[in-house]
């Protein structure tokens, strides 16, 4: 006979003091927390990220810095946090074991499309002095080869119809700032925290353009007083699993209806610009810097470049996570071999020990706790390669060098968005301009010397420069007819083993 699970009962601020003592819980009065902080896109690596060092200052005494998260899209967070009044389980999980923290820095959690007005009042709440984002790169609405708003993006459109009921973090900042100004309150920092190059700057130059497309005047004023610092973000940060609900559960002896999970590894570099002060983020360990270029870019283009890679060659070799991935022979050397063509275009920050942030990644990317699914990392794809392969394919190619294994990179997503994996199986492709590609793909076929050109000439990812570049079709065109004559792994072994502008010649 098999005993039914106990019911357990929901994680709740009224019973952590029934929590195992091995969990570890807020150390501040979470009745005393004022909201200082409205954070849209509240998903799982905020949560296991920025919300974490904010939680951090909060256990110093200074209170001010509660956060007001917001969905723009579904309700399925706030209908997970707000029934715990916010709080939720922070699973560290290494090769050695995991440890448990309860956060309790989120305060409430809104939903965008049920209200934008409560939007709108909670990010013109006089104690509010930051509104930071997680939307990823598609959340900006803006064209990746360019960086430039894309002003015929339908939320785009339809937030300049409609100001006071809009759709995008866009739309909702610029109506925001407008009616701070008009109530004669201060101006927001705006704080991006997902991988953009330049994500301030970037984001600036986006709201500005919207701005003034509202009125000139408004976009002279937020060109000139909104701040929009840079940061760099780092944390490994999975999808919460069925089987990760009920482990955390059995360990608390409660149920946390969306803890989440992620490695010990944690990084936050931010410039330190702000317009109405900050919580002091670097007593929980971040780093405030006056240029977070060198940070962003050794990251972006060694951890983000590297991971994107890796996840479009371990999915099509069948590996469903980042570390089965790993121990692909042929995948984890070509990994280092690409680490090892990236870092002469890197500009350092002060101090850097490249080789030893190398080995970090693998450590990092070997994690078999995680179990980070490569089919998660492969979202958004055309979203993400202008600031992780892209943009180091044009360094290496002003400066006369191979670019065979980046292109490997490219075509090994190239490859995956046919929609289609090496067994003949369907891909659930994920991404904004997947009927684009789609169609692209339908009509190539798959032939390296007819796909490769096509989904090259889709100037929103590669721009104008790219697809005019011999050196770089050719390095393509190779790379992809070896992914559908080998397959991956053994496609990556190859590139892996070779070297120089012959690569592609010489081993496959």
């Amino acid at each position: 006979m098999t005993l039914a699970s106990p019911v357990l009962p929901r994680l709740a601020a009224a019973s952590l003091a029934a929590l195992p003592v091995a969990v570890e819980k807020p150390r501040y009065d979470r009745a005393a927390v004022t909201t200082g902080i409205v954070h849209l896109g509240i998903g799982a690596f905020h949560r296991a990220h920025q919300a974490v060092y904010t939680d951090d200052v909060l256990a110093t005494g200074d209170t001010r810095w509660g956060i007001v998260g917001a969905s723009l899209r579904s309700p399925d967070t706030r209908d997970a946090l707000n029934p715990q009044g916010g709080l939720y389980t922070l699973a560290v999980r290494g090769n050695e074991g995991e440890r448990l923290r309860l956060v309790g820095a989120i305060r409430d959690v809104l939903v965008a499309p049920e209200s934008p007005q409560a939007l709108l009042d909670a990010l013109c709440r006089p104690s509010v002095a930051i509104v930071s984002l997680t939307v990823t790169e598609k959340g900006y609405c803006h064209d990746p080869a360019t960086g430039a708003l894309d002003e015929r993006h339908p939320d785009i459109v339809h937030d300049l119809a409609r100001p006071d009921a809009p759709r995008s973090a866009i739309g909702f900042l610029v109506r925001a700032v407008a009616r701070r100004r008009e109530l004669g309150l201060k101006p927001f920092t705006v704080l991006s925290c997902d991988n953009l190059p330049s994500n301030g700057r970037t984001l600036h130059r986006i709201l500005s353009r919207y701005a003034a497309l509202v009125s000139p005047e408004l976009g002279t004023f937020v060109a000139g007083e909104i701040a929009c610092p840079d940061t760099m973000v780092d944390r490994i940060v999975p999808a919460t699993t069925d089987e990760d609900r009920a482990r955390i559960a059995a360990a608390l002896g409660a149920a946390d209806a969306w803890p989440v999970v992620t490695e010990p590894f944690t990084q936050w570099v931010i410039e330190d610009r702000f317009a109405s002060g900050r919580p002091a983020w670097e007593a929980a360990g971040a780093t405030l810097v006056a240029d977070v270029a060198p940070y962003e870019t050794m990251k972006l283009r060694l951890l983000n470049g590297s991971h994107s890679a890796l996840a479009y060659l371990g999915y099509l070799a069948g590996r469903e996570t980042v570390a089965a991935a790993m121990d692909e022979p042929g995948i984890a050397a070509f990994v280092a071999a690409l680490m090892d063509d990236t870092a002469p275009t890197l500009a350092l920050p002060p101090g850097a020990d490249v080789e030893g942030y190398k080995r970090s990644l693998v450590a990092r990317f070997r994690n078999a706790a995680l179990r980070h699914r490569t089919w998660q990392i492969a979202m958004d794809g055309s979203q993400k390669l202008p600031q992780r392969l892209l943009a180091t394919i044009r360094d290496r190619l002003a400066k006369g060098l191979p670019v065979e294994r980046h292109a490997l990179g490219v075509a090994a997503w190239m490859r995956y968005v046919t929609g289609v994996d090496e067994q003949g199986r369907p891909i659930d492709l994920r991404d904004p301009l997947a009927a684009d590609l789609a169609a692209a793909a339908r009509e190539a076929g798959p032939v390296a010397e007819r796909l490769a050109p096509a989904l090259l000439g889709i100037k929103s990812i590669f721009g104008e420069d790219l697809p005019a570049d011999a050196r770089l079709r050719a390095a393509i065109v190779g790379a992809l007819a070896a992914l559908y004559r080998q397959g991956a792994a053994a496609t990556a072994a190859a590139y892996a083993r070779g070297a120089g502008g012959a690569m592609g010649e010489a081993t496959i």
